[in-house]
């Protein structure tokens, strides 16, 4: 008799245990995260804590039950280990694919495209565009003498630090890490081969950079670059001023400028090339990757001068002597003078 009840017990025990397996089971390893059918995205600050990201978890209806997510981050030593940044939540999935990923700090990276910037300031709204960091702290880390001391480069060069593209990033980046991360990209792409090419022109890569910005700023036409840069680099050999239009603009700061006059040409200022021989001390803007590799390809030739041509689309007309070149400027004065521009 007292083996039958033993029995009987020990076998409701089991069937009890069992039943608190399979539910413990279901809670930590069923399907109880974001249960509407579609991936989201989750962030969390670098002042958030754990009270904080379950609170968020459950408002946004992103678990179930927050009770079971709590219990489960318990068994997973989470609380303690909150980690922020910016996290995809896979539908349909578990407490426990969840906390793995929070707790080891997988993030969701973002994609942040840097191009067709003219300034430090406009470099850090892109910057902060789809990162935690605002623009105004990423402004002030770009104008420190932090990024000058650890690259050994002037102000003016900062901007010839940044290659334009698409990187990947982390959302809670910080300043330093992330210009970390883009001077390592500007390395990868100044590699031997461009480096032979710059030394061959008797440049630095921050010099090709700042031509590349004026070239960029030239010409739409990418047929035109190469033959453009052969025209600053041939002045540049014989010790004439650049005489760069885009240069006086910038020089100016009015980027809306449609006609450079001679008011402009006169103002005295160390990106007038008009009055400063030689290149300006630093880059106009972002220069783009085919100005780059415009100026390290440059085409060999006899020009010393261009203008715009009239009714062409970007187009330019090349000149040998400075007489061919003011018959094609003279043109190109009386076709804007026809069109009131000033």
């Amino acid at each position: 008799m007292k083996t039958k009840i033993f029995i009987g017990v020990l076998l409701g025990l089991i069937a009890v245990a069992s039943i608190l397996a399979i539910f413990g089971n279901n809670i930590i390893y069923g399907e109880h995260v974001n249960r509407n059918g579609q991936d989201k995205i989750f962030y969390i600050g670098n002042s958030d804590n754990f009270d904080n990201v379950v609170s968020a978890l459950d408002s946004q209806k992103l678990i179930d039950s927050r009770s079971n997510f709590e219990l489960v981050s318990r068994l997973m030593s989470y609380q303690k280990n909150v980690k922020p940044g910016r996290y995809k939540i896979q539908a349909n999935s578990s407490y426990r694919s969840l906390i793995s990923d929070l707790r080891s700090g997988k993030q969701d990276p973002v994609k942040l495209t840097i191009n067709n910037v003219r300034t430090l300031d406009e470099l850090a709204s892109k910057l902060a565009q789809n990162i935690v960091v605002d623009s105004i702290e990423m402004l002030r880390f770009l104008e420190s003498d932090t990024i000058t001391n650890s690259y050994n480069i002037t102000n003016d060069e900062k901007m010839t630090l940044f290659i334009p593209n698409t990187y990947q990033v982390y959302w809670n980046t910080s300043p330093k890490l992330l210009v970390d991360r883009l001077v390592n990209e500007h390395g990868k792409f100044w590699n031997e081969e461009r480096s032979v090419k710059a030394k061959k022109l008797d440049l630095t890569t921050s010099e090709v950079y700042t031509l590349a910005s004026i070239v960029d700023k030239e010409s739409i036409q990418q047929d035109e670059k190469p033959r453009i840069a052969g025209v600053y680099l041939n002045r540049i050999e014989k010790g004439i001023p650049l005489q760069a239009d885009p240069t006086v603009i910038f020089a100016v700061g009015n980027f809306t400028l449609r006609r450079v006059l001679n008011k402009h040409l006169e103002i005295d200022h160390p990106y007038n090339t008009y009055k400063n021989s030689g290149l300006p001390p630093g880059p106009i803007g972002m220069a783009t990757i085919s100005g780059i590799e415009s100026v390290l390809d440059r085409e060999e030739h006899d020009f010393l001068y261009f203008c715009a041509k009239p009714e062409s689309n970007g187009e330019h007309a090349f000149a040998k002597t400075l007489s061919g070149h003011n018959r094609n400027a003279a043109i190109y004065r009386s076709w804007l003078n026809q069109r009131g521009i000033r």
